[in-house]
């Protein structure tokens, strides 16, 4: 019974829980007595195993690829997206004769 110690380390790697494992090994167990039982259970665990859990990317967001702070357009008081304070929006820029 030790060799099937890791097949069942694997399944619990793999997120199972340990009533999953039983169930999955004693559920629909055919009538009589066994002549192999531990072959059955290697069997069971081989063959049921579940697929490996997704990898969770643990990457986080660099300083510089954080969005620009929220600034007031000098000209038109509209909110957009700067480095510097006291600047003025794209719409201001682009008609300096409208923003006035």
């Amino acid at each position: 019974m030790q060799h099937l110690a890791p097949a069942v380390t694997a399944w619990l790697d793999r997120g199972a829980t340990p009533e999953a494992v039983r169930r999955t090994l004693t559920a629909g167990l055919p009538e009589g007595p066994f002549r192999h039982p531990a072959g059955l259970l290697a069997h069971r665990l081989t063959e049921l195993l579940p697929p490996p859990l997704p990898t969770i990317a643990t990457t986080r967001t660099a300083p510089s690829e954080r969005p620009l702070p929220l600034r007031n357009c000098d000209g038109c008081d509209r909110a957009f997206r700067s480095q510097e304070p006291g600047h003025r929006c794209r719409d201001c820029r682009s008609n300096p004769q409208e923003a006035t």
